[in-house]
């Protein structure tokens, strides 16, 4: 057993190495969805579980439940092909396997010790381009996988140390935008080698025992945590569900049911209620459903050390065939709507059970959009350009105040791509980007708001395609506060303003030279009844333009409100 200050000073040095693997990627990433968004993650994994070891503070954590579904994956084809080899690096996006979407590109590399597998360290990040049927690649229309991306089976892209050229020659092959995958690739692989002589530099200063005492302790410490918030908890069974609008094929909502059940110190998510896999793009496999977990579980128990003891608490009741735990080729790409989903659910049923833990609906999409085309100036004639990037919201209303205003959703800890970096790399000028006022729903702690986002094509033709949610119910309040408002996007064709039949998704939307796109994202669900709110509270919400002359403060939505909703 190790001292308490040695086990706190490895608890950092080792959360230290994933950190800088982190910012050794976003500073190296030619994609702004990695360099700006910060939209990767690096960690450190169990040699035989592959279970989750370290994470670092800037990762996504939606990929550190994952990656551990990757690590495994990875090692099962090593092993059906001689076994890991110092040296190797093993790169895949199954989404399957490893969890997410294609779109995420995941490295796992061995370390070794004296000629022993100490324990793996692991990449995993946002590709800008990886084929498909759409730019960008959140195709809403497709059916099955192969329409959405190349998928890439767990392959070595070093071999001992040597790149695989011929590997690389598919990669390259199956992208619009060859240069910025060979950066990011870079940028990973840069990221791992720094990781590997940190942690070898790390493990002959203190000894691989000693590390590897503190990785079991640390391990301990969040099971125990994690078992004593759940047994503080009142035994019982708490339920709640909610809906996705579509699946972007068929304009049919489908429902993520929760059953949460707290016995002593279980806790068991039960999600047998969920609709079937679909047609659309808004399936995601078990990996992906069972990350999502562990992202709003760290949410309602920040103080759990984050590794894989955080789910040794939980039991997880997934069976075959939902929504949430579809398989090939049932198509993944729009994951990040169903777990933020996932996750209001299960923030919904906390607040049944514990209200001072949870916290209202955050806006509860990405939304996701790309615009596309070719160069048309004449140093660049021909030249392909693809803007993809994610957009922000409200989050909820909590015990504490209100929610944040304009913020990431709460997968991640990514950031949103600056506008002076979209406007600098591509052909389109912002022309609006503020907070939406009277979009937060209402409570003794109001929702952050949501955000505004108009944007203006400057070049002679572009195709759009826009993958959200919420279009169609809004996010919703928690212990007596109230719903925020829907999502919606809005295009110009012809001096017309027109919206998706589908409300939240559409592909193929042609602009021409001074027309626009408008996303107005919801604001966050409110916390606690309207009626105790503070009045001084209302005043300032009023005085910073919040809420509008027209939205009544008592509680009821406002005009603007409406006519939002309308």
């Amino acid at each position: 057993m190790l001292d308490p200050v040695t086990l706190a000073v490895l608890k950092g040095r080792l959360e230290q190495i994933a950190d800088e693997m982190d910012a050794t990627l976003y500073r190296s990433a030619f994609n702004p969805i990695i360099a700006e968004a910060h939209d990767a993650c690096h960690g450190i994994y169990d040699a035989t579980t592959g279970a989750t070891l370290v994470q670092g503070k800037s990762g996504l954590p939606v990929f550190v439940g994952a990656m551990a579904f990757a690590v495994q994956a990875a090692a099962r084809a090593a092993s059906e092909r001689g076994g890991m080899v110092e040296g190797d690096v093993w790169l895949f996006n199954d989404p399957y396997e490893g969890g997410t979407h294609a779109n995420d590109f995941k490295l796992v590399r061995p370390v070794f010790r004296n000629g022993k597998l100490y324990c793996f360290l692991a990449s995993a990040a946002h590709w800008h381009d990886v084929g498909g049927a759409v730019p960008g690649n959140y195709n809403p229309a497709a059916t099955e996988c192969w329409q959405e991306a190349v998928q890439i089976p767990p392959v070595r892209i070093l071999r001992s140390g040597e790149l695989d050229l011929d590997v690389l020659a598919i990669l390259k092959a199956n992208t619009r935008l060859p240069d910025s995958l060979w950066g990011d690739l870079n940028g990973q692989l840069a990221a791992l080698e720094l990781g590997g002589r940190r942690l070898s530099d790390l493990l002959d200063e203190y000894g691989d025992g000693t590390v590897q005492d503190a990785l079991v302790q640390l391990r301990e410490r969040a099971v125990k945590l994690m078992r004593t918030h759940v047994a503080a908890l009142p035994d019982g069974e708490y339920v709640y569900q909610d809906t996705l609008d579509n699946d972007g094929v068929r304009d049919e909502p489908l429902t993520i049911a929760l059953r949460m059940r707290v016995e002593g110190e279980l806790l068991t998510l039960d999600f047998t209620g969920t609709s079937p896999a679909c047609m659309g793009p808004v399936n995601i496999s078990r990996a992906t459903a069972i990350a999502a977990c562990y992202v709003a579980l760290k949410h309602l128990f920040p103080d759990v050390p984050a590794n894989a003891g955080v789910l040794d608490a939980v039991r997880f009741e997934l069976p075959e065939g939902l929504l949430i735990s579809a398989q090939r080729p049932r198509p993944v790409g729009g994951y990040t709507e169903t777990i933020l989903r996932m996750i209001d659910v299960i923030f919904c049923a906390m607040a049944k059970a514990a209200p001072e833990r949870a916290m209202g609906q955050a806006y509860g999409t990405i939304n996701a959009l790309s615009i596309a085309g070719y160069r048309t100036d004449e140093a660049r004639r021909g030249q392909r350009w693809v803007m993809f990037s994610f957009f922000g919201g409200g989050h909820g209303g909590h015990i504490d105040g209100d929610g944040l205003s304009h913020g990431n959703a709460p997968i991640s800890t990514a950031t949103i791509p600056p506008v002076e970096i979209l406007e600098a790399a591509y052909p389109v000028r912002f022309t609006q980007w503020a907070l939406r006022p009277d979009s937060a729903g209402d409570g003794a702690h109001r929702g952050g708001l949501g955000a505004i986002y108009e944007i203006e094509l400057l070049e002679e033709s572009a195709e759009a395609f826009v993958f959200g949610e919420r279009g169609r119910s809004a996010p919703q309040g928690i212990a007596g506060g109230e719903a925020s408002v829907p999502n919606v996007f809005r295009y110009q064709n012809e001096g017309q303003w027109h919206t998706p039949p589908m409300a939240s998704k559409m592909l193929g939307i042609k602009l021409t030279k001074g027309e626009r796109v408008r996303l107005e994202t919801p604001g966050g669900g409110g916390y606690g009844a309207p009626a105790q709110r503070d009045e001084a509270a209302r005043a300032h919400d009023r005085e910073m333009g919040y809420v509008t002359t027209q939205a009544t403060v008592s509680g009821e939505r406002g005009a603007t409100k409406k006519e939002q909703q309308a």
